[in-house]
C-alpha cells in the first residue's frame, strides 16, 4: 500500500491543500494520502521539523513524506529527495532535514525533474507531487535526482550543562498548550544520576517531581513530564501552562539536580 504523508504550512482555507491532493491523486489514485499536518507556522522550519521528527517513524517503511515548508521558487533553491531508515522525504534543502536527523542519510538527490511552467509558482503541485508519486511506487532515487552528498545546515540552540544544572528552552507549544523543551530524556537521566532536582522557569515557578502522565496531579495543577516526544514537558492538567504560566517559545528552563 503506497503512503504519502504531507507536512506544511498551507493551512485550511485556502485553495493550495486541494490543489497538492488533486495533483497527487491525478498520478497516483491508490495512494493513501495522510495530513500530518498544514497548520505549521508560515516558513517555520523548526516547527515543521519537530514535528516530522517525532511522528515520521510511527508510519510504516517505504513511506512518502511530502514537506511544503518555505518551499517557494528562487533559482538557488534545492528541491531533494532523501531515503532515511527505510522512510523517503521530499521537501526543499532549507535545513529542515539537519533539523530532523541523527545522522546523514543513507541517500540524498538533487530532484532534477522538469518542471511545467505554469506550476512555477507553486512546485509543491508538480515537482514534489511528481516526486512523492515516483517514490511511492517504490521507484529510484537515481531515477528523479543527481546524488548529492551534502544537506543545507541549520543550527538550533542546544540545552547547556554546568555539573549540576542543565540550561535549556522551549521549542515547541502544543494544541493543548503544553510547553515542550528542548530537554531529552536521555540527557535529563544522564545528568540527574538518581538525585533529586528542581525546575525552574518563569516568574519563578518551579517543579520537583517528574509525573507520568498529565492526570497525575489535580486538575489545574503543573507538572513536568516526558511526553510521546521524549522531551521535557511543562504542562497544567487539563489546563493553559503556556498562557497560564507565561511560556513562549525561546523561553530558557533550568533543572538543578541536588
Amino acid at each position: 500500500m503506497a503512503i504519502i504523508t504531507l507536512t506544511t504550512d498551507l493551512g485550511d482555507k485556502d485553495i493550495y491543500q486541494a490543489a497538492l491532493k488533486g495533483s497527487i491523486l491525478k498520478l497516483l489514485p491508490d495512494v493513501t494520502i495522510v495530513d500530518i499536518t498544514h497548520s505549521v507556522s508560515a516558513f517555520n522550519v523548526p516547527q515543521a521539523a519537530f514535528i516530522l521528527k517525532n511522528s515520521y517513524h510511527y508510519f510504516p517503511e517505504h513511506t512518502v513524506h511530502l514537506i511544503g515548508i518555505d518551499t517557494v521558487y528562487n533559482e538557488e533553491t534545492r528541491y531533494i529527495a532523501i531515503r532515511y531508515q527505510n522512510h523517503y522525504f521530499v521537501g526543499a534543502d532549507n535545513g529542515i532535514f539537519s533539523l530532523m536527523f541523527d545522522r546523514i542519510p543513507d541517500e540524498i538527490v538533487e530532484i532534477n525533474i522538469l518542471q511545467d511552467l505554469k506550476f512555477l509558482h507553486f512546485p509543491l503541485a508538480d515537482i514534489f507531487v511528481k516526486a512523492a508519486c515516483h517514490l511511492a511506487k517504490k521507484g529510484k532515487l537515481t531515477a528523479i535526482g543527481i546524488p548529492i552528498i551534502r544537506l543545507e545546515k541549520k543550527m538550533t540552540l542546544q540545552p547547556v550543562v554546568d555539573q549540576n544544572v542543565v540550561k535549556g528552552s522551549v521549542i515547541y507549544i502544543d494544541s493543548f498548550q503544553n510547553v515542550i523543551t528542548n530537554i531529552t530524556k536521555d540527557l535529563f537521566t544522564e545528568v540527574q544520576n538518581g538525585r533529586q532536582f528542581v525546575l525552574y522557569f518563569k516568574r519563578n515557578e518551579s517543579i520537583n517531581k517528574l509525573s507520568w502522565h498529565y492526570n497525575e496531579v489535580p486538575e489545574g495543577e503543573k507538572l513536568c513530564l516526558f511526553g510521546i516526544s521524549n522531551h521535557l514537558e511543562i504542562a497544567i492538567n487539563k489546563g493553559n501552562a503556556s498562557g497560564l504560566l507565561g511560556l513562549n517559545v525561546g523561553d530558557i528552563v533550568r533543572i538543578e539536580f541536588l
